[in-house]
């Protein structure tokens, strides 16, 4: 299917030519491969999209060079655009494609030559399908409040505690775990681990169903072992490599809720041309004329935040903490209005069960909570503001 979207976007500074070029060969990618996904099995859909990923060569944009990727390092602004453009197309590839970068992100930050080399080339190939496991079910965005505990005993962590709301969960073949080694108070006594799926006393106690299906689950661990050689960074590191980890990430969510509202404000144009009223185009009309310019203008305002976040990762020393929080927030946020117009535009039709509006409302819902809630983001930003004006 061909989307209509405005790609001007693409010869902004913020971007080089071989981003553009992967910009166009991927939406010409998406258009033969991703039309009419089935959803009804969530697992077997995610399996068969990342075999396509895998083959269209979209997962070695995940991975450094080194171990099977396109680039000597993470790229944000590539790994932006490619979410970008599949959540345009399917949010499920989207989600896909996220999950195998953001489950593998903190081996590439923190993990061991030996590790690395057991994992990374896996996941550009496809063969090992990733996942995070950060959330608790009293721990949301309150990371450092985690309970899961990682005891040493000589030569290996026993693990004790739960994880929900993880993405993947129970289909992925192995976890990046954060739990509680101890070494001190609150967030600087947390650790990262790799435990893989076939891991005795893991169990998946939950497959949660939600209003855009997606694999998630809670998971249970009881006296899990796992080798200390599978740690990720020093014992109390864990904090600090799950927020490195999300400051790569977190920009490319606001890419995702970019991709649902170009999508949304595509095909709400194609609406106003088609659907007529009092004998004239929908478009005709001054309040339908404000809703697309309110749209049109969230959506650069979006584009904007989002790639000079990741303009600024990519090409610049430190993190992106502020730059990261604003575009995730904004994106967000406005991409909930966009879809939402689009709707009202729609009418009747905009809430009918199949209709890509209708899907675009239950997906975007999810991105303004997971990955940092936008009420956290204010805060973040706030708090980056406050330092900014100390100096």
């Amino acid at each position: 299917m061909n989307i209509n979207v405005d790609q001007t976007y693409l010869d902004w500074p913020f971007l080089e030519d071989h981003h553009r070029t992967l910009a166009i060969d991927l939406e010409k990618w998406c258009q033969e491969h991703l039309n009419n996904i089935d959803h009804c099995d969530v697992d077997r859909a995610c399996k068969d999209i990342l075999s396509k990923l895998a083959s269209g060569g979209w997962l070695q944009y995940v991975v450094p060079k080194e171990y099977g990727g396109i680039h000597e390092n993470l790229d944000v602004r590539s790994l932006c655009l490619i979410r970008e453009t599949l959540a345009r197309h399917d949010g499920l590839a989207d989600f896909v494609f996220a999950m195998q970068g953001l489950g593998s992100g903190t081996i590439t930050l923190f993990g061991s030559d030996d590790i690395k080399r057991e994992y990374l080339p896996a996941v550009a190939s496809g063969k090992k399908m990733a996942a995070f496991a950060l959330t608790e079910p009293e721990s949301g965005s309150d990371v450092a409040n985690m309970t899961t505990t990682a005891e040493l005993n000589d030569d290996h962590y026993v693990i004790n505690g739960a994880k929900t709301f993880i993405s993947n969960g129970g289909i992925a073949d192995y976890y990046v775990l954060f739990a509680r080694t101890g070494d001190a108070p609150g967030a600087k006594g947390l650790s990262a681990i790799i435990l893989d799926a076939d891991a005795s006393g893991l169990e998946i106690t939950e497959r949660i169903e939600v209003i855009a299906p997606h694999p998630l689950a809670t998971l249970e661990f009881n006296n899990v072992k796992i080798p200390v050689s599978k740690s990720l960074g020093n014992s109390g590191d864990g904090f600090k490599a799950a927020m490195a980890t999300l400051d790569i990430f977190r920009s490319t969510v606001g890419a995702a809720a970019l991709g649902f509202a170009r999508r949304a404000l595509s095909d709400a144009v194609k609406r106003t041309n088609e659907r007529h009223l009092f004998n004239a185009p929908l478009h005709n009309l001054q309040l339908v004329q404000g809703m697309l310019a309110d749209s049109a203008t969230d959506i650069d305002t979006s584009a904007l935040l989002i790639y000079r976040a990741a303009w600024t990762k990519d090409t610049k020393p430190g993190r992106v903490t502020r730059e990261a929080a604003m575009a995730k927030m904004h994106a967000t946020e406005t991409a909930q209005q966009v879809i939402d117009r689009a709707i009202q535009i729609f009418g009747g039709q905009g809430v009918v069960s199949g209709v890509k509006v209708e899907e675009l409302y239950r997906e975007i819902r999810a991105l303004r909570i997971y990955e940092g809630a936008t009420e956290v983001q204010k805060v973040v930003i706030a708090r980056e503001t406050l330092i900014q004006f100390e100096e």
